[in-house]
């Protein structure tokens, strides 16, 4: 029994990347007086234009889905997950806990994120379908 898969392996180093984007650039943003609502816009939309492109290559290792159908479910999970679930989780977090330093209510929010895009990208964006032998013909029941 495995406690992690190859490709949940493969997701964990796309995400370091993803998050490092994504929280330098919010870091930065903040620091250079940014709103925090567009800074966390900006600094999510650059994490996620990395993270389709290493996630469809290289964790799910999808290229032989249809790009445009995975791109389309890809930035509608993601720019759900990333500009309203971890808008909201950040806006909660500097609500309950006020004064804190900019990036805890941030990584309270990649960590809720993270859940949210593996299990969706995973079962969803990226789902292996079976392959029909004759065009257009269903798949065949595995019963």
């Amino acid at each position: 029994m495995r406690i992690i898969t190859s490709t949940q392996l493969r997701f964990g180093i796309v995400g370091i990347g993803n998050t490092l984007v994504d929280a330098l650039g919010y870091a930065l943003l903040i620091t250079l007086g940014v709103p925090v609502f567009v800074a966390n816009f900006l600094s999510t939309t650059a994490g996620m234009l990395l993270s389709f492109t290493l996630n469809r290559n290289f964790t799910f290792r999808a290229k032989d889905g249809d790009v445009r159908r995975q791109a389309l479910l890809f930035f509608g999970v993601t720019a759900f997950g990333l500009w309203v679930v971890q808008f909201g989780v950040i806006w909660l977090v500097g609500r309950l806990f006020p004064g804190v330093n900019v990036l805890v209510p941030k990584g309270a929010a990649i960590v809720v994120g993270l859940f949210w895009n593996y299990l969706l990208y995973h079962y969803v964006v990226f789902r292996h379908r079976p392959v029909s032998p004759v065009p257009g013909a269903a798949p065949a029941d595995s019963a």
